[in-house]
């Protein structure tokens, strides 16, 4: 299992288009990758799961990544700070 963080600093949060490159990415992957923000989670996979957690700018969202290809997916998700 991996866990890593990312701080949102788009400037609006998590809406449409970097929630649509969020699940995009993390669609790429077979393993499981939860998404955790202000109280509440989701599957990372899911842009409209994602966009129901309502996450602000600003805030720190923990993604967790678990199966076979879990460190892929973590560096994949890494390089989205800054862009999400």
């Amino acid at each position: 299992m991996r866990r890593l963080t990312l701080h949102v600093r788009n400037g609006v949060g998590l809406h449409a288009r970097p929630a649509a490159e969020l699940a995009a990415c993390a669609s790429r992957f077979s393993c499981s990758i939860m998404l955790s923000a202000q109280g509440g989670s989701c599957d990372a996979k899911s842009i409209f799961a994602i966009l129901a957690l309502d996450v602000e700018d600003g805030v720190r969202v923990t993604l967790v990544c678990d199966g076979i290809d879990e460190d892929e997916a973590a560096e994949a998700l890494q390089a989205l700070e800054g862009t999400i």
